[in-house]
C-alpha cells in the first residue's frame, strides 16, 4: 500500500494526474485521476438554481465560489491522504450542464443573467427554427436562447461580441481561449457530422433570418470555435492560475482539453461513444443516448440530436419522469411494515420489491401506470398525475403491482426510443446503464432490455459521473499515442478489466413490455382526463 502511495506521491508532485471539474445542477465536482485514470482525490460543492425575474440562472459569483471550493476541497484531500501540495497538473477538463445563454459584449461583461437549460421561455424561436432548418431545435438549446432574445427585442443582442455555453464560460477565463467541445457544441447550434462543424448551410439561414435587424455580428462569428477530443485546447494562463486556486499555489501553463457538456462526459463515464452503442441514465428523470451510423430520415420533436465528443451523431430522448413514483411507492411500503414495528432497511427494501416484480406476468396482468409527477412532453402532456389503474379483470398482486411501476418507469422513453428502433430502424449492439434504477442488480438491467429488446450492461465505474469523464478526456488529449481514436483509448486503457455485468433480452419479457406499452399508449387519455379533472 505504501508504494502505492508513493507512486501517486511522485505523480502528483511531478504533474502526471489530470483534473476533471464539473457543474452540475446541484453540486460541482472536482475528481484527481492519476495516470491509469483511476480517481486518487476529489471535492465538491453544492449550490443551487435561483428564480430570479421568471428566469432560472445561477450568479457568476456563485459559478466561481463553487469552482474555487471544489477545487480547495481536491486539493486538502490530496494534502490529507498524500502529505504533498498540489503545484502541477498534466491537463485540466471542464464540464457542465449543457445548453443555455450566456452573451457577452466586446469587453467580456455578461450582458444578461446567465439563462439555464432549464427555462422554457422560448416555444416561439424554437418551432420557428425547427421549421426553418428542418431539424429539431428543443427550447434549452443555445441558439434558441438567442432567437428569442431577438424575438423579444431585447436591447442587448446588438451588444453581443461571444456567446457561450457555462464550461465554455469557465474555459475561456482560465484559458483565454473561446473554444467549446462538439458535444457541447452540438447543443448550442446543429452540427455537420462530416465536418465536424456548425452547419454551415444553416449558420446563412439563420444569418438571412435575421438580416433585416442589421447587426453589426454574423453568427459565425460570435459562437465559440469547435474543437474535437484530443485536441488542445490551450493552457492555464497566470490569471487563470490564479483564479482557479486562491492560495497560489498552482503553477499556470496546464495544457486544456476542450470543454465538453454533461451528455458527452456521460458517454465517456460509460465508455458508449462508439456507433450503434448508447447509455441510459434512469433516476428522478430518464435520458437515452444512441450513437448513429447516419442522419435520421427526418425531424423528430421527440428527439434531441447532439454528438459524440468526437463528433459522431447521437440520438437523444429525454424524458421527465422515471423513479419519483416507484420511490413513493416502496416509502409507502416502509410506512406500513413500520407501522407493524418493523425496523426497515432501505437497500433491503428496495431490493426484495424490486425481485418481486421478477415474479410476475409478461405484461404486468393487466394493470396499468403512470409515472407523471411532471408533464411529459414525449406523450403531450404540460403536466402531470401519478395514476394507477386497472380493470376488475387484472391480475392485481404484488409482483405485477412492482412490475408496472417498473415498466412505467420507462414507458415514456420506450415511446420516443420506438421512433428510433422501430420507425428508424436504428440498430443497437449494446446500451450502457446508470443512475438509481440499475442499482439493485439485475432487476432494473432486465426490465430495459425488455424495453428496448437489445443487451443491457451495467459497468461498476457508471457511478463515477462526468467529473470522471471529463478528466479521462483530458487525459486522452496527453496520453493518447499517435492514430489512437478515442474508443480505442476507453476500451483498451480505461475501462479494460473493468468488471461489468450485461443481460440479453428475455423474449417473453420483450412480448410482455409490448403489450403493456400498447396498454399505456391507449390509456394516456385517462392520464389527460385526470389533468383536466385534478387541479
Amino acid at each position: 500500500m505504501n508504494i502505492e502511495i508513493n507512486d501517486i506521491k511522485d505523480a502528483i508532485i511531478n504533474g502526471k494526474t489530470v483534473l476533471g471539474i464539473e457543474l452540475g445542477s446541484t453540486r460541482i465536482k472536482a475528481v484527481l485521476i492519476d495516470e491509469d485514470n483511476t480517481p486518487i482525490a476529489s471535492g465538491s460543492h453544492d449550490w443551487e438554481n435561483q428564480y430570479i425575474n421568471n428566469i432560472w440562472t445561477y450568479s457568476l459569483d456563485d459559478v466561481w465560489t463553487g469552482v474555487q471550493d471544489s477545487y480547495k476541497k481536491m486539493a486538502e484531500d490530496v494534502k490529507e491522504k498524500y502529505g504533498v501540495t498540489i503545484q502541477a497538473i498534466g491537463a485540466i477538463g471542464f464540464s457542465a450542464m449543457m445548453h443555455g445563454y450566456m452573451a457577452f459584449n466586446k469587453d467580456g461583461e455578461l450582458l444578461v443573467p446567465f439563462r439555464t437549460w432549464r427555462n422554457t421561455i422560448t416555444e416561439k424561436a424554437s418551432e420557428e427554427l425547427t421549421k426553418l432548418f428542418n431539424y429539431h431545435i428543443p427550447q434549452r438549446w443555445s441558439i434558441a436562447h438567442l432567437y428569442q432574445a431577438i424575438l423579444n427585442g431585447e436591447e442587448h443582442v446588438t451588444d453581443i461580441d461571444f456567446q457561450t455555453t457555462l464550461e465554455g464560460y469557465i474555459h475561456w477565463k482560465l484559458t483565454g481561449e473561446k473554444v467549446i467541445g462538439v458535444g457541447e457544441a452540438s447543443g448550442m447550434f446543429p452540427i455537420d457530422i462530416y465536418t465536424k462543424n456548425y452547419n454551415a448551410h444553416m449558420i446563412e439561414q439563420f444569418d438571412e433570418l435575421v438580416a433585416s435587424k442589421n447587426f453589426s455580428w454574423k453568427l459565425g462569428d460570435i459562437l465559440p470555435k469547435v474543437l474535437l477530443a484530443g485536441e488542445n485546447a490551450g493552457v492555464l494562463t497566470e490569471e487563470g492560475a490564479k483564479l482557479l486556486d486562491v492560495t497560489g499555489q498552482l503553477k499556470p501553463g496546464i495544457p486544456f482539453c476542450p470543454p465538453e457538456g454533461d451528455a458527452g462526459t456521460g458517454m465517456v463515464a460509460t465508455n458508449s461513444i462508439a456507433k450503434r452503442t448508447g447509455n441510459v441514465s434512469a433516476g428522478t428523470s430518464v435520458f437515452a443516448m444512441i450513437v448513429l451510423e447516419k442522419d435520421l430520415s427526418k425531424a423528430y420533436e421527440e428527439i434531441d440530436l447532439v454528438t459524440t465528443p468526437t463528433g459522431n451523431l447521437v440520438a437523444m430522448v429525454h424524458c421527465n419522469n422515471c423513479t419519483s413514483d416507484l420511490n413513493a411507492w416502496v416509502g409507502l411500503f416502509k410506512e406500513f411494515a413500520e407501522s407493524f414495528g418493523v425496523e426497515v432497511d432501505m437497500n433491503k427494501l428496495f431490493a426484495t420489491l424490486y425481485n418481486k416484480a421478477l415474479e410476475g406476468d409478461s405484461d404486468c396482468g393487466g394493470l396499468l401506470a403512470y409515472n407523471y409527477f411532471s408533464g411529459e412532453h414525449i406523450t403531450g402532456f404540460e403536466e402531470g398525475r401519478p395514476l394507477f389503474v386497472r380493470t376488475p379483470e387484472s391480475k392485481f398482486n404484488l409482483a405485477n403491482f412492482m412490475r408496472v411501476h417498473l415498466f412505467t418507469s420507462l414507458g415514456a422513453l420506450k415511446t420516443g426510443l420506438d421512433l428510433l428502433l422501430k420507425e428508424e430502424g436504428v440498430k443497437v449492439d449494446e446500451m450502457l446503464g446508470h443512475g438509481g434504477l440499475f442499482k439493485t442488480k439485475g432487476v432494473g438491467q432486465k426490465i430495459m432490455a425488455a424495453a428496448i429488446d437489445a443487451p443491457v450492461s451495467v459497468m461498476e465505474t457508471a457511478g463515477e459521473g462526468g467529473a470522471w469523464g471529463i478528466a479521462v478526456l483530458a487525459s486522452y488529449m496527453i496520453n493518447k499515442v499517435e492514430n489512437e481514436t478515442l474508443d480505442d483509448y476507453l476500451t483498451n486503457k480505461v475501462f479494460a478489466g473493468k468488471m461489468g455485468t450485461r443481460i440479453d433480452p428475455d423474449t417473453k419479457d420483450v412480448e410482455g413490455f409490448n403489450e403493456f406499452i400498447k396498454r399505456y399508449t391507449k390509456g394516456l387519455a385517462i392520464e389527460r382526463a385526470a389533468v383536466d379533472s385534478l387541479r
